[in-house]
């Protein structure tokens, strides 16, 4: 079976993650502080603030952000629901937004329809690393004194306008899971730019205590600290950071090789009748997974199947999930799209045969 995705993982990382092992600090300590630099580095920002997981990453940000109960979030529904929980982890109410149809991103027309006096964020999700329009969402955020918080899971790498995803925003999270572009195992970070969000995100990720464990004995009284602010523990491992700080070495030959495959797709599935391709910019995307819009979805994922090749559906819309009901609204689009949408393998290690073999299994299929 070929499966959907799988993460690319060697010796190097096995080495770097046995050196921590040996040093016998596995928690948040040096290793998490040189993964941090370097996607500093990699973002050219004054703060990034390594997390356990993406999730964590958004319910952080949007907690050092101010949002609490009472206020409203608006986000587009075609996301994992882990952007919608960190939102009601905050007690504030979700408001969902339609996409575009060419995108599959939050749809800024839609935004200002949604805008009240409660509002006070927007959650852009750059879908399966797709810049959305952010010079349209960061004026309406203007007009209306709101937060931006760029759920940015999908988007290691890609850039809007010339400037990287994470480089030129309010606040942008990133997602390390296993098979993200990058992975850490399990991880997160937020990236910006903003003084009082950093402070509040960096207490706020170790419970809210002034001082983390590994600064504390680097210094007199190494036993005391203070809690000054409500907090979670949602900090990085060394184990993880470890493994973060080889894959960063890694990601231009892993992006360079994404490329190569979406194109390859692209060249091979867009003169089939019943298939349409989504818009993509690969000059400016690092793309995170290969989505197309088919007919006879679920028919296409059974053959698919018993020919060897796994898909995938990103995403059953959340407000459509039971848990999320009460916010549940009209968006015709999302409602449209969502019983299209198929996933089709990408990673790494996939191998041209195997993407021309796919290829031809959804030519026979429609044939």
């Amino acid at each position: 079976m070929i499966p959907v995705a799988r993460p690319c993982l060697g010796e190097e990382e096995l080495e770097e993650v046995r050196k921590v092992f040996e040093s016998g600090w596995l928690g948040m300590g040096a290793w998490v502080k040189k993964f941090e630099d370097e996607l500093k580095d990699f973002f050219n920002v004054k703060h990034v603030i390594a997390v356990n997981t993406g999730t964590s990453a958004i319910h952080l940000a949007l907690v050092s952000c101010g949002i609490k109960q009472g206020d409203e979030v608006i986000v587009p529904s075609l996301t994992f629901a882990a952007t919608i929980q960190a939102i009601v982890a905050t007690g504030a109410s979700v408001v969902f937004c339609d996409v575009q149809p060419d995108t599959l991103n939050l749809d800024p027309e839609d935004v200002k329809k949604r805008v009240s006096s409660k509002t006070k964020a927007i959650v852009p999700v750059h879908y399966r690393g797709y810049p959305c329009e952010m010079d349209q969402l960061k004026n309406i955020a203007k007009q209306h004194r709101l937060r931006i918080i760029e759920d940015a899971a999908h988007a290691f790498g890609s850039k809007y306008r010339g400037k990287k995803i994470g480089s030129f925003g309010d606040v942008t999270c990133f997602s390390f899971d296993p098979i993200k572009i990058i992975t850490c195992g399990e991880g997160g970070a937020i990236v910006t730019n903003d003084d009082d969000v950093a402070i509040a995100a960096e207490k706020g990720r170790i419970l809210g205590i002034n001082k983390d464990t590994w600064s504390r004995y680097k210094h007199e009284r190494s036993w005391f600290y203070d809690v000054e602010t409500i907090g979670f523990r949602y900090h990085m491992s060394n184990i993880n950071a470890a493994i973060g700080i080889v894959q960063m070495k890694k990601f231009p030959r892993f992006l360079e090789r994404r490329l190569e495959i979406v194109k390859l797709y692209d060249e091979n599935l867009k003169n089939i009748n019943g298939i349409k391709l989504l818009k993509t910019d690969y000059r400016s995307m690092a793309p995170f997974c290969y989505i197309i819009r088919a007919e006879q979805r679920d028919n296409l994922m059974a053959y698919l199947k018993k020919n060897d090749i796994d898909s995938g559906i990103h995403y059953i819309p959340n407000h459509l999930q039971s848990f999320f009901s009460k916010y549940k609204t009209s968006l015709p689009i999302t409602e449209k799209i969502w019983n299209e949408i198929l996933t089709l393998p990408l990673y790494y290690g996939l191998q041209n045969e195997q993407v021309l073999m796919i290829c031809d299994r959804i030519k026979n299929f429609y044939s």
